[in-house]
């Protein structure tokens, strides 16, 4: 899964310029989060035209990025994640970011950000891996 991550300075009207910049080129969004903290922002998202909105961000002045995110699948049960950090912890592979989807089903859907995707998807192994980079 590719997600944009977009670094900026904590003011206000940061999403309205952003949701504007995207809606101007008709791109859609899929998923959004945002963090600020002392005065930097980070949103990371999902649209639906990838390669457009980063050049629209960009256009725009937006410091934007690419990731490529493992989607995994995962028990919607306590330990589950407690199982791929002790996975990771093991291999040495440090996590760069990490957020819940959606919880459906008995399962929950993760994206995760490794800084060595290919050691990553290797120790995850088959059981809880849903899909790779597009």
């Amino acid at each position: 899964m590719r997600q944009i991550v977009v670094l900026t300075d904590d003011h206000a009207g940061v999403l309205a310029d952003l949701s504007a910049c995207l809606a101007a080129r008709g791109i859609n969004i899929e998923e959004l989060s945002g963090d600020a903290l002392q005065m930097r922002g980070v949103v990371r998202l999902t649209v639906d035209r990838y390669d457009d909105a980063l050049v629209a961000l960009r256009d725009s002045g937006f410091q934007a990025v690419s990731e490529d995110a493992l989607v995994l699948r995962l028990p919607d049960e306590p330990g589950a994640l407690a199982r791929v950090a002790a996975r990771f912890k093991q291999e040495s592979i440090n996590v760069r970011s990490m957020r819940i989807l959606r919880r459906e089903g008995g399962h929950t859907l993760v994206a995760l950000v490794a800084e060595d995707p290919e050691r990553a998807r290797v120790a995850l192994g088959a059981d809880v891996l849903l899909a790779g980079t597009d």
